[in-house]
């Protein structure tokens, strides 16, 4: 056994500051083991409700999405299990080309263009487009892969204050070169929408790019899941979009959303799309397969129950996020109150987490909640129930 080295010593020094500041983060494997009974018979374990996923729409446990994958697959038969290489070399395929094309309609785009995943849509395409002499302008409470996009980018970057348009228009007034704003439609961790129409505005005054993370709001918002941006008709007013398939959509991966001329960019100069495997083809299907499911899904059920959370929360005076989105809140005042009261939860069958400072800031500590279109009403009630307990302890 390899005895441990200096750095190794290091590393755990700085583990175990976290450990005793109470941030250690570790894995959590989620199985469900089979309980055999006395007899022989094999019961299903009590499994959380789940208020903690970003499944919204319920399809990375959907039957139908799994059938409607199978079905895209029979169309190749002889399909491979992996791609073999990176687009630009032997894993591209026509039928890769051709979703992307359908992708790119279904969001009233020009055009699209996959990466392997949200972080590496985001660093790809903030790490290429913006140059030296440009500027990219960020909102604070951006998500932690278009802060490290906009790291990996030459250009000078500013931070402006959470949907503070004084504050951005401020940045705009100082900004040289060409000028990159980037924000999320629904931020991740307060559940809030974006003031795009009025941030749409200013960059058309400064002649600014408009980058919209479209993450937590495809598949909610705009016509059929289309997002936020559709459902504000600003499709021709913004330079990007980044669309994930993680979440609402149930699979895995990202699409950038631009024109012609990006995709053949990002082709070109964005590092994470160049220098990787490509996704296999079973994963483009699947991913196909939960637009074909997204065209036919309701959110009536979603928008009920969000409805629901938020009218129970407020009769009970629990101090909830201002959301409309699937992404609600309730906030605590330390590391330590939040994390009890998520222990507390997951003891009664409610999967909800606690998202600690520095992720947010301290005295906002929160157990997030994300409301999904497979909760019940009685769960939401017995979750506000729960939450109340707490409070009142």
């Amino acid at each position: 056994m390899t005895a441990p080295t200096a750095i190794d010593d290091l590393l755990n020094e700085r583990l175990e500051k976290r450990r005793q500041d109470g941030l250690l983060r570790t894995l959590r494997a989620l199985k469900i083991p089979e309980v055999i009974t006395s007899n022989g018979g094999v019961l299903a374990p009590k499994v959380l409700v789940d208020f903690c996923s970003n499944d919204y729409l319920g399809f990375a446990q959907s039957a139908e999405l799994k059938n409607l994958t199978a079905i895209e697959l029979s169309k190749f038969p002889n399909y491979p299990n992996g791609s073999g290489g990176s687009r630009l070399l032997s894993g591209n395929t026509k039928y890769t080309e051709e979703t992307e094309e359908f992708i790119a309609n279904y969001h009233s785009a020009p055009a699209g263009l996959f990466f392997n995943s949200g972080y590496d849509a985001n660093t790809g395409l903030l790490s290429s487009v913006p140059q030296r002499g440009d500027t990219i302008i960020s909102d604070e409470l951006n998500h932690a892969s278009l802060i490290d996009g906009c790291r990996l980018s030459l250009a000078q970057r500013f931070k402006f204050k959470h949907n503070d348009l004084a504050d951005l228009e401020k940045k705009l007034k100082i900004a040289k070169g060409s000028v990159f704003v980037v924000v999320e439609s629904v931020y991740s961790m307060d559940g809030d929408l974006a003031s795009l129409l009025e941030i749409s505005s200013l960059c058309e005054k400064y002649t600014a790019n408009l980058v919209v993370d479209e993450a937590h709001a495809t598949g909610v918002f705009g016509r059929n899941g289309a997002g936020l941006v559709t459902e504000l008709h600003l499709e021709n007013k913004v330079f990007a979009r980044i669309v994930t398939f993680g979440k609402a959509m149930g699979t895995h991966g990202a699409i950038v959303l631009g024109s012609n001329t990006l995709r053949q960019y990002l082709i070109n100069f964005a590092r994470s799309f160049i220098y990787t495997t490509a996704a296999p083809m079973h994963h483009v299907a699947a991913i196909k397969a939960a637009y074909l499911l997204l065209s036919q899904t309701s959110s009536k059920k979603l928008n009920q129950n969000i409805a629901v959370f938020q009218k129970l929360a407020r009769a009970c005076n629990l101090p909830i996020l201002e959301s409309n989105s699937t992404i609600q809140g309730v906030l605590f005042s330390t590391n330590n109150a939040a994390k009890s009261v998520a222990t507390y939860l997951q003891k009664q069958g409610f999967d909800a987490r606690a998202i600690l400072s520095p992720t947010v800031p301290a005295g906002k500590e929160r157990i997030r909640i994300c409301i999904h279109q497979f909760n019940t009403e009685e769960e939401i009630t017995a979750l506000i129930s729960n939450l109340k307990t707490t409070l009142n302890d």
